[in-house]
């Protein structure tokens, strides 16, 4: 595809990404919470706020030494609706923002799973409701875990003049369609290894679960068949069966979500070329002879590439953090990202930095306050901080 194609095609998502937003997303109302918000006055000062602004819930937290900035968080994929309480937690990583004096919001979203357009405009809302209550920022920041990092991608894409800066932790970030694909095809494989034992691909059963019992089923059958779970641990890059187990289940779970949001079935394996299942080639040419097809169905597959597909114009600072190795989405995800930000002229914006340690998401919070320190410094002083090992 050449640059044009390419440039148009970008353009085209980003529309239909906007299309279906609320006009309440796209600052033309004025949010309201429906009924009276819960709110915690504490004794040093601070200020905590739930409720509910249109369809999903929320949390405000402003601490007692407010130095009027904020910062947007973003959740991760929930299959669950996410609640907050009063009593509640802010949640591990957001504190570190919060302890060091910033305000800090976060939706619950009006839709659970692959939320990226709920996630983005019920935010954008929630955001404009603090403005309104608790006045202008001073500066605002947007941040985020997994999903939350691919909205965090979205937000400094799209909403350039509102932030200052963004914290990607352990993002899906990238083309939505890139690492949704890698996991439909996986799936795949692992039927054509394990016939049936998981049900129907295209479509998902409606009624699909992830459940330990599920997990054991998976890990009992994997361990009968030794070669047929080294090929998945290969071909996922995964240490053990067990993760094979959890993600394999979770995938799947994943999968149905986007079929349902999308209207029918958006993957596309048929170009997609199995490697690495052994040392031994003839068990990659005994997959890729034998594993099953799928074609997207048009209407479906156009809604991936605008839910989303990043037009690379990063204006302002990202600092990306991940962990070397991550199970569920991994550490080179960034790389093809980092690519459309450097083709569109903006890679002296992106950073990305790593620490030693095994796991989705699991930084410590000092690490997360680390970050987000280098974040600040980066965009007050206008020096990044250096790529690599966060120090």
């Amino acid at each position: 595809m050449n640059s044009a194609a390419s440039r148009r095609l970008l353009c085209c998502a980003a529309a239909a990404f906007f299309a279906v937003l609320p006009v309440a997303a796209l600052g033309q109302a004025s949010p309201t919470p429906t009924g009276e918000p819960e709110v915690l006055h504490g004794n040093n000062g601070s200020i905590t706020e739930v409720g509910v602004l249109g369809r999903a819930e929320y949390r405000i937290d402003v601490p007692a030494s407010w130095n009027r900035s904020l910062v947007v968080f973003y959740h991760g994929y929930s299959e669950s609706p996410f609640r907050f309480r009063l009593d509640g937690s802010i949640g591990a990583q957001p504190e570190q923002m919060y302890k060091r004096g910033f305000a800090v919001i976060q939706s619950g979203y009006s839709e659970t799973g692959w939320a990226l357009q709920a996630g983005y405009s019920d935010t954008e809302s929630l955001r404009r409701y603090f403005v309104k209550k608790y006045g202008t920022p001073r500066e605002t920041f947007a941040a985020g875990g997994s999903m939350g990092g691919a909205l965090t991608m979205i937000t400094m894409e799209l909403n350039k003049n509102t932030y200052a800066g963004g914290l990607n932790l352990c993002g899906a970030v990238g083309p939505s369609y890139v690492h949704l694909d890698r996991r439909f095809a996986t799936r795949a494989a692992f039927d054509y290894y394990f016939p049936g034992l998981m049900g129907s691909l295209d479509p998902v059963p409606p009624n699909f679960e992830e459940s330990e019992a599920l997990r054991q089923k998976v890990l009992t059958a994997l361990r009968a068949k030794p070669d047929a779970a080294l090929a998945m641990r290969e071909l996922m890059q995964l240490h053990s069966d067990v993760e094979v187990a959890r993600a394999i289940g979770y995938f799947t779970y994943v999968i149905g979500d986007l079929q349902k949001k999308a209207g029918g079935n958006p993957f596309d394996n048929r170009n997609w070329i199995y490697t690495g299942t052994s040392v031994n080639t003839a068990t990659d040419y005994a997959l890729n002879d034998g594993v099953r097809r799928y074609a997207p169905d048009k209407p479906a597959r156009d809604y991936l590439m605008a839910h989303y597909w990043p037009n690379g114009r990063l204006t302002k600072p990202m600092l990306a953090l991940h962990t070397i190795y991550d199970p569920l989405i991994p550490a080179n995800t960034l790389t093809l990202y980092a690519s459309e930000v450097a083709h569109a002229g903006y890679a002296d914006n992106l950073v990305q930095q790593y620490v030693h340690r095994e796991g989705h998401c699991t930084f410590t919070p000092e690490e997360v306050g680390r970050a987000f320190d280098e974040l600040l410094t980066w965009v007050h002083s206008g020096k990044a901080p250096q790529a690599g090992l966060l120090h």
